[in-house]
């Protein structure tokens, strides 16, 4: 493991004005000990020799408080730089991993294990704080502190400024042996978490499914063994950082006891004044102290260290460039010849694409007439919300084109293509928050030039519309609890309708609603297609009532 990871450095700003700060503190906390050594000897010294008083000595006293307070508050100073640019980074490093995720779409979060990304961007994240609060600062000092030191020991005594120097290497040597091994084991350690998380995740997600099938139970015996595996690789990386720390701790205290033993034997032939002993054994633990810290903190930064490759391999992940060519959600859509091959997924809340290997859809060409509501029907797997993937533009197709008005969507600025485009997913998502607040949810009304009052008015409308029959003021928990599932829907489909975006994306609005409740919105909706391009992905017969055309994708190509 390298002792500075340059893509840290190389993807946030803030870093290289950190360590410039570091190395200015650094400086002055190095010149602050010699300071503090030539005076904490002189005091000693002229104390037992001089037999100087203690009002005689009442100068050099406060001067060497002054020195323990400036080491205090530089120290101080540097722990709250450390802490600022550590949160900076962190957030930093968050965002591009979150960006780089979205700009990879659907399609490649599919194949990956959401436990693990999840974890990757939480605690992985935050695994970085000893890395830059503590690990980076103490580099710098390791550059600064024990050069000025011996140098000033080379000044005073040459000989134990040579002990210093020829023992000082030995502690990074050995710590480039021992962190071959923490490594391995931080690799291992970090895999497990993720693992764990993963698992425990995916249980969460199924744990409906789990005890329907009466299954949740026999979960508990993987759960305790792949815990009872992350026990055993923490306290394995726990027991080589200790021992590492033993093996430093060694060689710093035998080196500082050989300038010891050298200064003693000195000084008692007479061959060294006490001034100078008392010096050279105050600046010698000073020298090592730095390398000491940086052993200590490189095995707590171990694991964001090993978190970091992992989350710059989805950071430099290859995403598709993107466009700058602006396409009007309002024109025709034409999808042509397009093709879209399948692969292995797992159920999101994203347009997805079918587990089917075969291609979802097979050279399919579709017009979708501006102003007109086009429904697809088709097979469960057929590519029905594949094709609102494409529309979308979360799934780009192997071949053809998707056509807005003539610009290809895959040439297009797909952010502002999306903010003319309202879409309801198969299975929405609903977050903690009043009924009013989940509408409103992607709707900004400081930006629209509307009140609060005329957004109030608006939510109510989108409400009826989409036929919602609880209070708007009801508080509902994550994902929507307290509601039941046709509720949810029907609280998305709101949300989708208050956009008021030119082109609407429905996935089974109607799914989970009873067929009264169906009836009512079959009567509401035209007024809120008005005006709009919808397409309405259904499997529900009396839906495609309020379609101008019907879109069959269970059939090899449809005619454009």
């Amino acid at each position: 493991m390298p002792a500075v990871d340059r893509r840290l450095l190389r993807h946030t700003r803030g870093t290289r004005i950190f360590l410039v700060l570091s190395a200015v503190t650094g400086t002055a906390q190095a010149a602050l000990i010699l300071i503090q050594a030539w005076l904490l000897a002189g005091i000693i010294a002229d104390a037992f020799l001089g037999g100087l008083a203690l009002d005689r000595l009442r100068a050099p006293v406060l001067a060497l408080a002054a020195t323990l307070l400036g080491r205090a508050v530089l120290a101080w100073v540097a722990e709250v730089v450390a802490q600022r640019c550590s949160a900076a980074v962190k957030s930093e490093l968050r965002m591009r991993f979150l960006d780089k995720i979205v700009a990879l779409g659907p399609r490649w979060l599919t194949g990956e294990r959401s436990g693990e990304l999840t974890t990757l961007a939480t605690r992985g994240i935050d695994a970085l704080d000893d890395y830059f609060a503590r690990y980076l600062p103490q580099l710098v000092l390791v550059g600064i502190v024990p050069l000025v030191v011996a140098a000033r020991m080379l000044a005073a005594d040459w000989l134990s400024a040579v002990i210093v120097v020829v023992t000082l290497p030995l502690i990074p040597v050995f710590m480039v042996l021992v962190g071959l091994t923490t490594k391995a084991a931080t690799a291992r350690h970090w895999e497990t978490i993720q693992t764990l998380a993963h698992h425990v995740l995916d249980v969460l997600a199924g744990i409906g499914t789990l005890k329907v099938f009466g299954r949740s139970r026999a979960q508990v015996a993987t759960i305790r063994r792949l815990a009872d595996r992350q026990r055993r690789t923490t306290l394995a990386t726990l027991r080589i950082a200790f021992l590492s720390s033993l093996v430093l701790e060694l060689v710093a205290t035998l080196s500082v006891a050989l300038v010891a033993v050298s200064v003693g034997l000195r000084l008692v032939d007479g061959r060294l004044d006490l001034r100078t002993a008392l010096l050279v054994l105050i600046l010698a633990p000073e020298a090592y102290l730095p390398l000491r810290l940086l052993g200590a903190h490189y095995h707590a930064s171990a694991e964001g260290l090993a978190a970091a490759d992992e989350l710059f391999t989805v950071i430099d992940h290859a995403a598709p460039p993107p466009g700058e060519l602006i396409a009007d959600p309002a024109a025709a859509i034409v999808l042509r010849e397009v093709t879209v091959d399948g692969r292995e997924t797992n159920p999101s809340t994203t347009p997805a694409l079918s587990t089917h290997s075969a291609p979802v859809l097979d050279r399919v060409s579709v017009v979708i007439e501006p102003g007109q509501v086009t429904g697809v029907v088709g097979a469960s797997g057929g590519g029905k919300s594949t094709l609102l993937g494409l529309l979308l533009g979360t799934v780009r197709p192997d071949a053809g084109q998707v056509l807005a008005g003539g610009i290809d969507l895959a040439q297009a600025d797909l952010d502002r293509w999306r903010r003319g485009v309202a879409w309801m997913s198969q299975d929405p998502v609903l977050f903690a928050g009043t009924v009013a607040d989940n509408i409103q949810l992607g709707t900004v009304v400081a930006d629209s030039g509307r009140s609060a009052r005329e957004a109030w008015v608006d939510v109510r409308r989108a409400a009826r519309a989409a036929r919602v029959d609880v209070p708007l003021d009801l508080v509902l928990g994550e994902r929507g609890a307290g509601v039941s599932a046709g509720q949810r829907r029907r609280i998305a489909l709101a949300r989708a309708i208050l956009r008021d975006a030119p082109l609407l994306l429905l996935d089974e609005p109607t799914e989970s609603v009873d067929p009264a409740t169906e009836q009512a919105l079959l009567e509401s909706l035209p007024g809120a297609f008005a005006g709009r391009t919808v397409v309405l992905v259904t499997h529900r017969p009396a839906l495609l009532q309020l379609c101008d055309r019907v879109v069959h994708l269970d059939r090899t190509a449809v005619p454009a």
